[in-house]
C-alpha cells in the first residue's frame, strides 16, 4: 500500500493508475496533484441529464460544469488523457430512490446499468490548494491530515425539476491577516468555486456546530483562525439525494476524480478584492473590490463636507458608509423608519428629506431583490402611503412597500415587532435603516434643532433599534 508522502507531487494520470489498482491508504484526495484541477462526480441515468445540468448551470457557484459525457462513456477526453470514471475515484457511493445504500471501490460491477448513465464532472475547491498555499496561507486540513469539513446550510439552491436542495459548503481556517490573500487567491478560480461565500460566524448560514460536519471531518482552528465557507460541489450529492432517482451513483464526498487539466490559465483581476469586517457580533467578514471602495470612501468624505459649520464633522466615523453599504447589501429583509415633522406646527405636520430617502432607498433594495418595509408614525401613515402609492404609478417602485407602525405596549413589545414570536433566533428583518429619525433623549422626551419638545408627534420606533442590539444577526445604520 502506498502511504500520502509524496503524492502532491505526483502527476495525474500516475495517481489515477495507483488509484485503480486500490493502492492508496488515504480517505480523501486533498492535497494530492498539486496545482491539478479536481473533480466532484454525479452520474445519473439518461433521462435525468438535462435537467441536471440545468441545475448546474442555474447554481453554477457549488457546481461549475467541466464536462458532461455522453450516455455508457466512461472517458472524459477534454480532462484527462487516460481515465475510467468507474475506476479512478479513491470511493464511491450508490443512491437507490435517494438513499445512499453503499460505498464502492469500484462501478465495474455496474457496467451494464452505466451504459444508460451520464457523468457530469464538478469543479472542486481542492483545486485552489496550490495557489492558496503559493500565497503563504496555511491549509489547516492537509496539516491535520484529514478530510476538508462540509456543511449543509440553509442557503437554498435555485430548483429545476426534480433537482432541489440547500448548498453545502466547505470551510477553512483562515488567519485573520490573511483573508484578504485568500479572497484574492480563489476569486478568479471560478472552475473550483472562487471567492468565499462567507467569512465569518457559521450561524449566519445555518451551521449549528463547526466540530460536527455533515461531511468529511472537523478541522481544528487556531486562535487566530477565521471559519471561511467556501461553495461546494457535494451540493451535487444533496440534490441527487432529493431528486430520488432509482439509482445513482457519486464520489464520496473527499474523494475526487484527478484531471489533467493545471490551474495556470487564471486570468486578470478586474479589481483587487478587499475584505471588511462589518460586524463583530456576530462576527462577519465582507468582500469588495478596490473600486468599488474608493467610490465609496469618496461619497463619504463628500458628505463630510460642512458648508454651513453645523458642527458635524466630530459625527463622521471614517468607513461608517462603507460599512453600512456592504451591511445592507447582506440582508435580505430590511426595515426602512423615517419621520421627523419639520413643520411641526402644521396639521398635519409636513416633512421634506425622510420620506424621499427612505423611498430612494426602498427603490434601490426592490431592484436588488431584497425584501423592504417601512415603519412610521402613526400620525404619518397618510402621508407615507399616498408618497408610496403615486411611487409605484411612477414605477418608481416595482411594487407597494408595506407600511407599519410601531407602538410601545410592554417591556417586550419591540422584540414582538422584530422577531416571529419574539424568538430572537427568528428575526423578521435582518438590517434596520433609520433616515431623518429624532432618537430619545436622557430626559424621555423628543427634541427637534431648536429644542422643542415634539414628543407628541414621534413614536418610540427607537425602541426597534435598542431591541436590534440584542438579536444575533440583526445590524443598524441611521443618517
Amino acid at each position: 500500500m502506498l502511504l500520502t508522502g509524496g503524492l502532491k507531487s505526483l502527476l495525474p494520470h500516475v495517481l489515477r493508475r495507483i488509484i485503480r489498482c486500490n493502492r492508496l491508504s488515504i480517505s480523501n484526495t486533498s492535497g494530492m496533484a498539486e496545482g491539478y484541477k479536481q473533480a466532484n462526480v454525479v452520474i445519473l441515468h439518461k433521462s435525468l441529464a438535462d435537467d441536471f445540468e440545468k441545475f448546474c448551470h442555474a447554481n453554477n457557484g457549488p457546481l461549475p460544469l467541466l464536462y458532461r459525457s455522453q450516455p455508457g462513456d466512461w472517458k472524459c477526453p477534454s480532462l484527462s488523457s487516460d481515465s475510467d470514471i468507474r475506476t479512478d475515484c479513491l470511493q464511491y457511493r450508490k443512491y437507490e430512490h435517494g438513499v445512499c445504500t453503499g460505498s464502492l471501490k469500484s462501478l465495474k460491477e455496474y457496467s451494464e446499468q452505466l451504459k444508460d448513465m451520464v457523468t457530469f464532472y464538478l469543479g472542486c475547491s481542492f483545486s485552489f490548494e496550490k495557489a492558496v498555499q503559493k500565497a503563504g496561507i496555511p491549509i489547516r486540513n492537509v496539516e491535520q491530515k484529514c478530510n476538508v469539513s462540509m456543511y449543509k446550510t440553509s442557503v437554498p439552491c435555485h430548483s429545476i425539476s426534480m433537482f432541489h436542495c440547500n448548498l453545502v459548503v466547505t470551510m477553512r481556517p483562515i488567519p485573520e491577516s490573511k483573508l484578504e490573500a485568500a479572497v484574492l487567491a480563489t476569486s478568479e478560480l471560478k472552475e473550483a468555486h472562487g471567492a468565499p461565500i462567507h467569512i465569518g460566524d457559521p450561524g449566519l448560514l445555518g451551521i449549528q456546530d463547526l466540530s460536527k460536519p455533515d461531511y468529511g471531518d472537523p478541522v481544528h482552528l487556531h486562535p487566530s483562525d477565521i471559519p471561511v465557507f467556501w461553495a461546494c460541489g457535494v451540493t451535487g450529492v444533496e440534490a441527487v439525494t432529493n431528486c430520488r432517482a432509482p439509482l445513482a451513483f457519486t464520489h464520496s464526498p473527499g474523494c475526487m476524480f484527478i484531471t489533467d487539466l493545471k490551474n495556470d490559465n487564471v486570468r486578470s483581476l478586474g479589481g483587487v478584492p478587499q475584505v471588511h469586517c462589518i460586524s463583530q457580533d456576530p462576527l462577519h467578514f465582507s468582500i469588495v473590490s478596490a473600486e468599488a471602495a474608493q467610490k465609496i470612501n469618496s461619497l463619504e468624505a463628500l458628505i463630510g463636507i460642512d458648508p454651513g459649520d453645523r458642527g458635524i464633522m466630530h459625527l463622521r466615523r471614517q468607513g461608517e458608509l462603507l460599512g453600512a453599504c456592504l451591511a445592507m447589501s447582506h440582508a435580505g429583509s430590511v426595515l426602512i423608519t423615517t419621520g421627523f415633522p419639520t413643520h411641526f406646527t402644521h396639521e398635519p405636520p409636513e416633512e421634506n428629506d425622510g420620506p424621499p430617502g427612505a423611498l430612494a432607498i426602498a427603490a434601490m433594495l426592490q431592484a436588488l431583490e431584497k425584501e423592504v418595509a417601512i415603519v412610521t408614525d402613526h400620525r404619518a401613515m397618510d402621508l407615507n402611503k399616498k408618497i408610496i402609492e403615486e411611487a409605484v404609478q411612477l414605477g418608481i417602485l416595482k411594487k407597494p412597500v408595506p407600511l407599519l407602525s410601531y407602538q410601545r405596549e410592554g417591556a417586550d413589545s419591540a422584540l414582538m415587532f422584530l422577531c416571529e414570536n419574539g424568538n430572537p433566533g427568528r428575526p423578521r428583518f435582518d438590517h434596520l435603516i433609520a433616515i431623518e429619525r429624532a432618537g430619545m433623549a436622557a430626559d424621555g422626551n423628543y427634541y427637534n434643532a431648536r429644542k422643542v419638545n415634539i414628543k407628541h408627534l414621534v413614536d418610540p420606533i427607537d425602541d426597534l433599534f435598542l431591541a436590534a442590539q440584542t438579536i444575533p444577526g440583526v445590524t443598524t445604520t441611521g443618517m
